[in-house]
């Protein structure tokens, strides 16, 4: 059945577990993830489809069930699964897409590697991706293509179908000129960008670095531009604009430059928040603290996260102000991001390395400063510690959004709680009512940490209340593929 509305992503929308021998389908972990989210478009349609990469032991098998149907509580959709082998995944995700894209979009070209990349394995895998969307695709369809490691996937559609409408979502920063440039891929990368409808960015700093890096490859006819919303500007965060723009043209084809920043489910953290079962355990996390006050930081194993800078603060801040000593204590969530790649294990070990000098150094018979944690903790067990935490600490070096801080402010049912957030993180342009910090500066990270520990409960309601009406303005329900309908348009877009 052909689909009206089709998103392609590299992911598949549910989890894979074998249980007595068979393959069962469960819904994912992370109720604020992506995947549940882009699952929800599909109550606006009759009838939609997801295409992403399935581990094949021999993809040429014709016994592999490559589309299979779903009907559950986000409506009936189809799944078109492309066996991938285990080289071709490797080269595609592990070393294309995170050795030789990843850096350079958090703008760490230090780490940037692409002598590795098979090139031709990554257009081969983005072709599987257009032909699948092209055929799961009804005339006229919305095809939604997500990130980075899928850029080719909107010209090699639009040659392959040129009657459907294509938006394609950014989930990273997308860097200025200097450093996209950098690619040796870089025409053939922005040239397919330039096929949609529509492309969209978190925050406006990434679409104007879009269109900057465009019209250094390109000739753009015209760019139209408006005021950033007020709401968005905010001079404590390097990622502020004041312009953006709205719409390019190249070739005669017109594209939307879309702004439309990630939010989390409001209604079901306030709901988790309220439960008796949270309430229990945030109650049993405040007393087994005692006097002393928690600082949270949750977040990947990824040296664009800030861990490393983070600890060597905490240490600064124990060493300089002994009176802290028992009486403050840091958990320090730090989920492994990819165990395949070396660069991420030297990250954790280092981390654990500072975290046990720490608490060799400061630490007590009774009281150890800092608990590494380096599994993922549940989501309602995660709203526990949102709840009882005295400060919450997100400090990316670089982060396209960072739904952690939002999630934070959406769980503090009581107003009360401070958010110490990274003026480099996506997030920090909305939640201007944080405490800003950089993490490129030793100073500006113990002010913030210090600060909000100190901070008097007058102001800090006063700034959760401004942080919880940026969250709830701006909740998952509000994100759109950009300016494009979700309902089949009868119309062909301009080739």
């Amino acid at each position: 059945m052909a689909s009206d509305l089709v998103i392609v992503y590299h992911r598949q929308p549910y989890e894979e577990v074998e249980i007595d021998g068979k393959t069962v389908l469960r819904e994912n972990k992370s109720p604020n993830g992506i995947v549940p989210t882009l699952k929800s478009f599909f109550g606006s349609v009759d009838h939609g489809a997801w295409v992403a990469w399935k581990l094949a032991d021999d993809p040429s098998n014709p016994d592999f069930e490559r589309v299979i149907e779903i009907d559950d509580v986000y409506g009936t959709y189809s799944v078109s699964r492309l066996p991938l082998s285990a080289d071709q995944v490797k080269e595609f995700y592990h070393v294309t897409s995170k050795e030789a894209f990843w850096p350079i979009l958090h703008s760490f070209k230090e780490y940037y590697n692409y002598d590795p990349v098979d090139w031709s394995n990554f257009r081969e895998v983005n072709w599987a991706f257009a032909e699948a969307a092209a055929a799961e695709a009804a005339h006229g369809a919305l095809v939604w293509v997500h990130d980075y490691n899928l850029w080719l996937v909107p010209g090699y559609l639009r040659k392959l179908r040129p009657d459907v409408r294509i938006a394609f979502f950014h989930h990273t920063p997308f860097p200025s000129a200097d450093t996209f440039n950098v690619l040796p891929w870089r025409k053939e990368i922005v040239e397919s960008l330039l096929a949609c409808d529509d492309v969209g960015f978190h925050i406006p700093r990434y679409a104007a670095n879009f269109v900057s890096v465009a019209r250094s490859l390109f000739d753009i006819d015209q760019v139209e531009r408006v005021r950033v919303p007020e709401q968005w500007i905010s001079e404590g965060t390097a990622l502020t604009e004041r312009a953006m723009p709205t719409r390019i043209a190249h070739k005669g084809h017109n594209i939307s430059i879309s702004v439309t920043p990630v939010g989390v489910d409001v209604d079901y953290i306030d709901s988790n928040a309220r439960s008796e079962t949270t309430e229990q355990q945030a109650q049993a996390i405040r007393e087994e603290l005692g006097d002393s006050k928690l600082i949270l930081s949750v977040g990947r194993t990824d040296y664009t996260k800030g861990s490393i800078e983070q600890l060597r603060s905490f240490e600064r801040i124990l060493e300089a102000n002994p009176d802290l000593l028992g009486k403050v204590r840091l958990l320090h969530v730090s989920v492994s991001a990819n165990r395949n790649m070396a660069v991420y294990e030297t990250v954790q070990n280092e981390i654990e390395q500072i975290a046990g000098r720490i608490n060799g150094r400061f630490g007590q018979f009774d009281w150890h400063p800092i608990t590494l944690v380096s599994r993922a903790i549940p989501f309602t067990e995660l709203v526990a510690y949102y709840r009882a935490a005295d400060v919450c600490w997100i400090t990316p070096l670089a982060d396209g959004m960072n739904l952690v801080c939002k999630e934070f402010v959406a769980s503090r049912i009581d107003g009360d709680g401070v958010l110490v957030l990274s003026e480099f993180a996506g997030a920090a342009v909305e939640l201007n009512q944080a405490v800003m910090t950089s993490p490129f500066s030793h100073k500006a990270m113990d002010r913030g940490i210090l600060s909000a520990l100190e901070m008097p409960e007058k102001e800090r309601r006063i700034r959760m209340e401004g942080l919880r009406e940026a969250v709830a303005g701006n909740s998952v329900q509000n994100w759109t593929p950009g300016r494009l309908s979700i309902q089949k348009q009868d119309v062909a877009p301009a080739a």
